[in-house]
């Protein structure tokens, strides 16, 4: 039998909820990503909550895997400013709100954040703004006594200026300021552009990071991968992705993390350059073509 991934791309969500599902079936992904609201921060007005239910359900019914929407990268709960935290911590409330009845419909649904960046105050002051932000947003979804519908999922960063979530200690770390009632709704992506920017040796040692992740965080946190090729490499900390097979990390080691029974089942987001016809149709196949068939 042959695995089937469960492979997309980050898709605009211009036009509303039913275009998402067209353009996911014009590069035949069976889940993707998208932002629930304007990259910039404002409240998008195209996905609106009437048609969320709808939504979920069509896909549902479609079998898609699990979705991994993504929150603006405009919010930082590690700001200096405290209207900046504040910002971040109202609109993740207001977008898990949104996504919320996705998720009632039965279909599966994440929401992944870049953590932080500390802006000069030192990484364990962002760690603990960042938990307590996320306390506060899942106060907040869960005030009414009802377990939060969508888990949180955090990005694994490149190290980029003074990004929080680099390290695999780092993404423990905010876990652990999580209060313990919201820890179950609080999971992991891995970006495998970013972590081998951050210095994790993915071409020539995977296992042993992911035995790594395993020991410092737990693989059952692991939900998502963000798949995507790296332009400048090992410990660049440049955070610049590549097309698949045309960057430092190559395409023996896409073929590697397709197959590994500890990746291959995680939803799989594609965030490279559209290379022909506005789709990553082709980029897909070619990461199913790496699938081996097994008896």
């Amino acid at each position: 039998m042959t695995t089937t991934l469960t492979i997309g791309s980050h898709l605009s969500a211009s036009g509303g909820w039913n275009a998402l599902i067209k353009r996911s079936h014009k590069e035949a992904g069976t889940t993707f990503a998208f932002f629930p609201r304007s990259p910039y921060g404002s409240r998008s007005k195209s996905l609106t909550p009437e048609g969320a239910a709808a939504f979920g359900e069509q896909l549902r019914a479609e079998g898609y895997g699990p979705l991994v929407a993504h929150a603006p990268y405009v919010y930082n709960f590690a700001a200096k400013d405290p209207a900046k935290r504040e910002f971040a911590v109202r609109a993740l409330a207001e977008d898990l709100q949104l996504l919320a009845p996705i998720a009632a419909a039965g279909q599966g649904v994440y929401l992944n954040i870049h953590p932080g960046s500390h802006v000069g105050q030192g990484a364990d002051e962002g760690i603990r703004l960042i938990g307590d932000g996320l306390n506060r947003v899942f106060e907040t979804v869960g005030a009414d006594g009802a377990a939060p519908r969508v888990p949180v999922l955090l990005e694994t960063m490149a190290g980029k200026g003074t990004e929080c979530g680099c390290t695999f200690e780092q993404i423990a770390a905010i876990v652990d300021h999580v209060d313990e009632r919201w820890r179950p709704y609080l999971g992991v992506t891995l970006d495998t552009c970013h972590v081998y920017d951050a210095g994790y040796d993915i071409v020539n040692d995977f296992d042993g990071v992911m035995d790594e992740f395993d020991r410092v965080i737990g693989l059952g946190r692991l939900k998502a991968i963000h798949v995507n090729d790296s332009q400048f490499g090992f410990g660049s900390h440049k955070d610049r992705h590549a097309n698949i097979g045309q960057g430092k990390l190559g395409l023996g080691f896409f073929a590697q993390l397709v197959n590994d029974p500890r990746t291959a089942a995680l939803p799989m987001i594609l965030e490279t350059k559209e290379l022909a016809d506005t789709t990553h149709r082709d980029e897909i196949a070619q990461l199913r073509a790496l699938v081996r068939q097994s008896q």
